[in-house]
């Protein structure tokens, strides 16, 4: 059982991965973009988008601590740019006993970011294109990578195929 947390800006390739990874390994993937969106849109509801960011994350943690309680192996899917992510993330791993893994997908290449954001089909919550590389790089641009384990760094801008295979070992690894 493993708990993996993703990590990189949006449009760098965390969704295509997770969801690539969880078909090799039966993990659950947590989507933070769906909940978000879901508590974006839900009736009568009118969320200021960081109250349902926070909100989101409330609500995959509680769903993160279910599923590894079960013994399932779990994707979080998500930015993960604050240090108390990956805090939380190792606490929980520990706390059920699983293999706590941590993947960075990194593109460098803002235009082409910009275009996988323009061309995705889009969630609510979702970014839909880089209005300014300042902006987006201030915004984004700065994870917290694990200090007491080895993170994965995933050079995105490659294909899928030419990486799963080494991000599915290392996350099977103990």
């Amino acid at each position: 059982m493993f708990f993996l947390q993703m990590s990189g800006v949006p449009g760098s390739g965390k969704s295509t991965l997770a969801r690539a990874l969880a078909k090799k390994t039966g993990a659950v993937v947590l989507d933070h973009d769906v909940v978000k969106s879901a508590l974006l849109e839900s009736d009568g509801a009118e969320f200021d988008t960081r109250v349902a960011g926070k909100m989101s994350y409330d609500i995959e943690w509680a769903l993160v601590e279910s599923f590894l309680a079960q013994g399932l192996s779990v994707i979080l899917d998500s930015p993960c740019l604050y240090t108390v992510m990956v805090e939380k993330g190792t606490a929980l791993a520990y706390k059920h006993q699983a293999t706590y893994k941590y993947v960075e997908c990194i593109l460098e290449d803002i235009h082409e970011i910009d275009t996988r954001l323009q061309t995705r089909p889009a969630l609510t919550s979702q970014n839909r294109q880089v209005t300014s590389k300042e902006t987006f790089l201030a915004a984004f641009g700065t994870s917290q990578k694990p200090t007491h384990t080895q993170p994965l760094l995933v050079d995105s801008s490659r294909p899928l195929d030419s990486y799963l295979d080494k991000v599915l070992a290392y996350v099977q690894e103990s």
